[in-house]
């Protein structure tokens, strides 16, 4: 209501400057869902480093991901995260299990053949003898002040005359066969002593894994529900759907179930995207067919990563000093390094997968020319150059969304203009609010194209902001909405870099 002036003299106001700025919202927020050591189940929690995390969900344990996932993303450059619990109170307990060992082939030491694990906590050796290849190898199990041997085993014959003539006299190991491309008849196991250790397994049922557990309820603030109600989230990860899957408690459909809830949530969020991880173990062209004929996703609220990363492994009592992991928290902390050292624009690609010792495997030249057209980003290793990732595509089969940072930037847009305008809600809709909007947004997206994200050398080759009768007739008015249609041009990223060279003769035409 305004002032009624009833006594004279001087009246000193203050009054509106006009100009209501729009601000950029933040671009680099991730979402973790996982497995943990302890912490609340189900609510999202805010995390900002790694003491943190540590203290709110524990550290590093065996069989799951999440802690070595929120360690690489804050190691490649991410900052803000949520996390939520995934499963029950007992999920992710770590529980000692029985002694085994891993015989490794003589003729690829690096490629176990047989698994062999304690009937007992007693058992502490296995013996073998590799005798000449025709006549098989001898193998001694002791514990518990027993001995045991067994004599003439042979794959020649195939592998069930080893497994299964042990696993039925032995009362002190079973004998597992492990899947490798050696051939049967060469999986003799290499001659020496193996110690059995007990390993530290982790409590993980299906229950705990179920994709209505990822999902979670929006009413009660749980799973993926629950993310719903923050608003600065803009990425969206689940490194353990891999650990159930590993584990057994999670079948292929059961990963792609949780995977599309993933990226049907951020569809319908409208302003993060889901980084998702290939199973692993794949071949390129086991990725390609994955990608296509078994997952088949299409959408450009999600991004798909390939291969995994070989990373150094804390977790306590570990039998090896590295590990394997899902890639998607090292992008996510990729992406907001970028974000913070080029801007939402530029491709999250060509940058160093910090904490990186290796990959799962080199995919090479040709093989990342069938699996790029696809969606699926690759990471790859260059001489000299370290492990880099080397893809910024979506998985949209829709040309307008093919590149990941466009999506991106049409996110933070978004985003920006809907918290920079609520002014505007219940202001008269006429010629002077009207103005007020196309001024404000047109403000805006004059610095976004001052920081190199929209393609033009004009502002008006970069982007248009339109609100006016034509489209806020008087049907629209009376409907209670203001209309405003803005155009982007936006940059889309040098993808292939191509130098025609010619021979060139001086002087000829």
């Amino acid at each position: 209501m305004a002032t009624a002036y009833l006594t004279p003299g001087v009246y000193v106001e203050e009054v509106s400057g006009g100009a209501k700025p729009i601000e950029g919202v933040g671009t680099a927020v991730a979402a973790f869902l996982g497995i943990a050591e302890k912490g609340p189940v189900g609510k999202a929690t805010l995390v900002t480093n790694w003491t943190q995390f540590t203290d709110a969900f524990g550290g590093f344990i065996p069989g799951a991901y999440l802690a070595h996932a929120v360690y690489a993303y804050f190691n490649n450059g991410g900052g803000v995260c949520y996390i939520v619990r995934i499963g029950s109170e007992d999920a992710g307990e770590v529980k000692p299990a029985l002694p085994e060992a891993s015989l490794s082939a003589a003729t690829s030491p690096d490629q176990p053949t047989i698994k062999a694990i304690a009937k007992s906590e007693d058992v502490t050796d296995i013996t073998l003898e590799v005798t000449p290849a025709d006549e098989g190898f001898d193998l001694t199990v002791r514990g518990g002040g027993q001995e045991e041997k067994h004599e003439g085993l042979t794959f020649a014959r195939g592998a069930k005359n080893v497994f299964d003539v042990v696993n039925k006299a032995s009362k002190l190991v079973t004998l597992e066969e492990v899947k490798t491309n050696i051939a049967v008849a060469e999986r003799a196991p290499a001659a020496g002593q193996y110690p059995l250790a007990a390993p530290t397994t982790m409590s993980l049922s299906a229950a705990d894994t179920a994709p209505a557990v990822y999902e979670g309820n929006t009413s009660d603030r749980t799973g993926m529900g629950g993310l719903e109600a923050i608003d600065e989230i803009t990425m969206v990860c689940a490194p353990d759907i891999m650990a159930g899957y590993q584990a057994g408690a999670l079948d292929m459909d059961g990963l792609k179930a949780i995977q599309l809830a993933m990226i049907a949530h951020c569809e319908r969020m409208g302003d993060r995207v889901a980084i998702i991880d290939t199973p692993p173990g794949l071949t390129a062209q086991q990725v390609l067919d994955w990608r296509m004929n078994t997952a088949g996703y299409d959408s450009n609220y999600a991004a798909m990563y390939y291969p995994w990363v070989q990373v150094a492994n804390p977790t306590p009592g570990a039998a090896s000093t590295s590990m394997m992991m899902p890639p998607s928290a090292h992008i996510a902390g990729i992406w907001a390094r970028s974000d913070s050292e080029r801007g939402v624009h530029k491709a999250p690609a060509n940058e160093v997968v910090r904490g990186a010792l290796g990959l799962e495997i080199n995919v090479t030249h040709g093989e990342q020319g069938l699996l790029n057209p696809q969606g699926v980003n690759c990471i790859r290793a260059f001489p000299g150059r370290g492990i880099r990732v080397w893809g910024a595509r979506t998985i949209s089969s829709d040309p307008e969304w093919r590149y990941l940072n466009v999506r991106r930037l049409f996110n933070f847009v978004e985003k920006s203009i809907e918290g920079g305008t609520q002014w505007a809600v219940f202001e008269p809709n006429d010629y002077m609010l009207w103005q007020k909007v196309k001024r404000d947004v047109g403000s805006f997206l004059t610095n976004v194209w001052l920081s190199g994200a929209l393609f033009g050398r004009t502002p008006e080759q970069a982007f248009f902001v339109k609100c006016d009768e034509e489209n806020n007739p008087q049907s629209t008015r009376d409907a209670g909405q203001l209309i405003v249609d803005i155009g982007l041009a936006p940059v889309k990223p040098a993808e292939f870099v191509i130098f025609r060279i010619a021979q060139y003769t001086p002087g000829a035409e």
